[in-house]
C-alpha cells in the first residue's frame, strides 16, 4: 500500500472491480484492520466488559428495541450508562450483547458497510440482506469469539415492501433466525422473554410496546445481577429506539422517564408485577 501511496496513484486494491461489501474490501486491502484480524494468542483470555441485556418486540406499525445500561466485567459493575441499542441505518437498529469493546467495533463497521452497499448501488438494502450481512460479520468472528470473545446482536428493522417491522436473533457461529413477536437476548434474557410473553399481545401501539420493553427490562434487573435495573437516582434510563415508517427514532429522556417512572411506581407493593 505505501508504494502506491509513494507513487501519488491509489494502491491497485482501491481500484481493481469488486462486491458492494465494505467488509470485503477490507478483508482484501488490509485484513488486519478487522476484529478477526487481530487475533489473540492461543490459550489467552482477557477480562473485558460485558454488555447485557436487549429485547425486541413487534407493534402494529413497526418494531420496538430497548437495552439496558449496565456493563459488567465478573462481579463488578464496569459501566452504568453504556449504550447498547444504534442505529444501523435509516430503517434498522442493532442491539449488542457479549464483549462490549469488540461488539461496539462491529456495529460501527456494520453501520459503514451498509453506508458503503447504499452509495455503491444507488439503493437500500433489503431486510433479510442485512440481516444476513450482519450474520457473515459474526461469523467471521468465530475464532475470537471460540477465545470467549463472543458478540451476539439481535438485528430489527422496517420492511418497507411488507410495511412491518422484522426481528432477526444469531449465535456465535453466524446463524441467523427470524424471530415472531418478540425476542431478547443477553444474560437477563430468559427472565425478560418470560414478561414478554406475559405482557405482549398483537396490535399494540407504539406507546403500549414501549412500556412492555420496559417492564421486561425491569424484570430481567430484578433477577439478573448483570442488567441494570432503571436508576431513578442518576436518571439513568434503558435505551429505547422505534423503527417505523418514518425511519429510525429514539426516545428522549423526557419520555423515557415518565414510561420507567409509571412502571416503578405501579410495582410500588407489587414488585413481581401481577395483574
Amino acid at each position: 500500500m505505501s508504494e502506491g501511496l509513494s507513487s501519488g496513484r491509489l494502491p491497485a486494491g482501491f481500484t481493481t472491480p469488486g462486491s458492494s461489501s465494505f467488509t470485503e474490501f477490507i478483508g482484501r486491502v488490509s485484513p488486519d484492520l478487522l476484529p478477526a484480524g487481530r487475533p489473540l494468542p492461543l490459550g489467552a483470555t482477557v477480562a473485558a466488559p460485558h454488555g447485557t441485556t436487549i429485547v425486541c418486540l413487534e407493534y402494529a406499525g413497526g418494531v420496538v428495541m430497548a437495552g439496558d445500561r449496565r456493563a459488567t466485567m465478573g462481579n463488578l459493575i464496569a459501566n452504568r450508562d453504556m449504550e447498547k441499542v444504534f442505529a444501523a441505518d435509516e430503517y434498522a437498529v442493532v442491539g449488542i450483547a457479549g464483549t462490549a469493546g469488540l461488539a461496539i467495533e462491529l456495529v460501527k463497521l456494520y453501520q459503514v458497510e451498509l453506508e458503503h452497499y447504499e452509495k455503491i448501488e444507488g439503493t437500500l438494502m433489503s431486510v433479510e440482506g442485512k440481516a444476513n450481512r450482519l450474520a457473515s460479520m459474526i461469523r467471521g468472528n468465530l475464532a475470537m469469539a471460540m477465545q470467549g470473545l463472543s458478540v451476539v446482536p439481535l438485528f430489527a428493522g422496517y420492511d418497507l415492501d411488507d410495511r412491518a417491522g422484522r426481528i432477526y436473533s444469531y449465535d456465535v457461529t453466524g446463524g441467523c433466525y427470524r424471530e415472531h413477536d418478540h425476542h431478547s437476548i443477553g444474560s437477563g434474557s430468559l427472565f425478560a422473554r418470560g414478561a414478554m410473553k406475559k405482557l405482549w399481545r398483537p396490535g399494540l401501539d407504539e406507546a403500549a410496546t414501549a412500556r412492555v420493553a420496559v417492564e421486561a427490562l425491569y424484570d430481567a434487573a430484578d433477577d439478573d445481577s448483570a442488567t441494570g435495573g432503571p436508576d431513578l437516582g442518576r436518571r439513568i434510563w434503558p435505551t429505547l429506539a422505534v423503527v417505523d415508517r418514518e425511519g429510525v427514532r429514539f426516545l428522549d429522556d423526557d419520555t423515557l422517564a415518565g414510561v420507567v417512572e409509571q412502571v416503578v411506581a405501579d410495582r410500588q407493593g407489587n414488585p413481581g408485577g401481577a395483574r
